[in-house]
């Protein structure tokens, strides 16, 4: 007779972030090594009829689980790297800065700021769009005197919220891949809108919060003198027209900064957003299509363009053949491949965590803790706020902690009697939740705001630990209106 499930699942876990934790293994084989172990712990467990009560048994438990989770969301989270480096890489994240600049003006460069990485980081990886943007928050800091603490701080936030909160970003499209897997239906498109609309008030409070580090900090300014030789003769031109006019005493312009950013090559700014937003236009029209005129050609024909493997290839189509137009082929493949690269320790780790998943599904383990904890009357919410904190504080990859956190989580929403979009979304929200010395994203920010450890970690870090206990508290508010 095996341990009580719940007790193998607490082992195997432990097991997992001690490997993960002492940078002896890469979480993929970590995870393996994990749900392996609960299986053989647990065994004998699962149905009467099919029963897993032998070592060979408990691999092919792993190994069905890792090949379910790879087989729904492989291709997507490689399409979602692909069009995320050819935004990264062409220059969209800048014009999309000028688009907002343009819309809401220099006197707000915090808000432009932000909300430039709120859009930029859906596609792609917070720590790139830091160091794609950081040079434009520097110009900013140096020229409005506004601290780097400030700005910094906001542009950081706006790529974190978004990384955490919205697909095809891969962590939480792995969330809603493994959820699916544990059969709670999340449609990806309305998964897209609850996000970007729980991130609307995370990022309002995030602004309202680093304007207020900033005045604590307010000495945090970059230099106004200028080390020419990093500029192009072009942006010189435009700083120096731009200094002299300071000196006049006039206020800057929206015209100014946009003179700045023109004297880089940038693709279009319509180019750009809709590169961005054409398979999220697609995913969400299948969902509406599916619901207002099911059955009908338009439904069928946004059922095909509108599932993600297909909206997303669109977007890298669009990526090679528009964005990357001016470069030779070989380029073009180099940055495919590289964005391979990246994808691919991704795509391990998430059908890693399925496996682990299917093996803490296929135990009862998830159930029985369930049961648990509706028998003492604990708010079912709280558990994928907890669990998203525990995943993430210990190892510092927020990707890696919503894999193993919705492994553990997802079996557990029926029995908790909670929304499955709201614990899917808690759980990536406290994932956030802190960045800090083991975390390379604190590392990002730090480095290229000019700040200070002991700076970083009273602002970001404090930062990264309140957006999410602000949002925990919307939660809550709203697991009491929807079930």
């Amino acid at each position: 007779m095996g341990l009580n499930p719940v007790i193998a699942m607490f082992i195997g876990i432990i097991v997992m972030m001690a490997l993960i934790i002492s940078n002896k293994l890469h979480p993929f084989p970590s995870l393996i090594i994990s749900a392996i172990l609960i299986a053989v712990l647990a065994m004998p467990f699962g149905p009467e009829t099919g029963p897993v009560d032998t070592l060979t048994k408990c691999v092919s438990t792993v190994t069905s689980g890792f090949g379910n989770t790879m087989a729904s969301i492989g291709v997507v989270i490689g399409f979602g790297c692909i069009m995320g480096i050819f935004l990264e890489k062409r220059g969209a994240a800048k014009q999309m800065a000028l688009a907002i600049l343009k819309l809401i003006g220099v006197k707000h460069c915090d808000v432009v700021l932000g909300l430039t990485g709120f859009v930029v980081s859906i596609p792609v990886f917070c720590d790139s769009g830091f160091v794609i943007l950081s040079s434009l928050a520097k110009e900013f800091s140096r020229l409005t005197k506004k601290s780097m603490v400030w700005l910094g701080g906001i542009l950081g936030m706006g790529l974190y919220i978004t990384h955490f909160m919205v697909p095809p970003t891969p962590g939480p499209l792995a969330v809603v891949g493994t959820f699916n897997n544990n059969g709670l239906n999340l449609d990806l498109g309305m998964y897209i809108i609850y996000g970007l609309l729980i991130s609307i008030p995370l990022f309002i409070f995030s602004v309202f919060l680093f304007r207020y580090f900033g005045k604590k900090y307010p000495d945090l300014v970059v230099p106004y003198e200028i080390d020419r030789s990093k500029y192009t003769a072009a942006q010189l031109d435009v700083l120096d027209k731009i200094d002299a006019k300071i000196k006049s005493g006039k206020d800057l312009e929206n015209s100014d900064f946009e003179a700045l950013l023109k004297t880089e090559k940038l693709p279009s700014a319509g180019l750009s957003f809709a590169t961005l937003l054409i398979p999220i236009i697609l995913i969400f029209a299948n969902t509406i299509c599916g619901q207002l005129v099911p059955g009908t050609t338009v439904a069928t024909i946004f059922g095909f363009l509108g599932q993600p493997v297909v909206a997303l290839f669109i977007s890298l189509c669009m990526g090679a053949f528009l964005l990357c137009a001016d470069l030779g082929s070989k380029k073009c493949v180099d940055l495919m491949q590289e964005a391979c690269r990246d994808a691919g320790p991704i795509v391990f780790i998430t059908a890693a965590g399925g496996a682990l998943g299917a093996v803490i599904n296929t135990s009862g383990a998830a159930k029985m803790m369930a049961d648990v904890i509706v028998a003492t009357g604990i708010p079912g919410i709280l558990v994928p706020i907890i669990i998203g904190v525990i995943m993430r504080f210990p190892q510092g990859s927020g990707t890696t902690a919503m894999i193993t956190g919705s492994a553990i989580v997802a079996p557990m929403v029926v029995a908790l009697g909670i929304n499955p979009y709201l614990a899917a979304l808690s759980l990536c929200l406290t994932t956030m939740c802190p960045s800090f010395l083991n975390d390379s994203y604190f590392h990002v920010v730090t480095n290229f705001s000019g700040m200070d450890i002991n700076t970083s970690l009273k602002t970001w870090t404090m930062g990264s630990i309140l957006v999410p206990a602000f949002g925990s508290v919307i939660f809550m508010i709203l697991s009491m209106f929807i079930h």
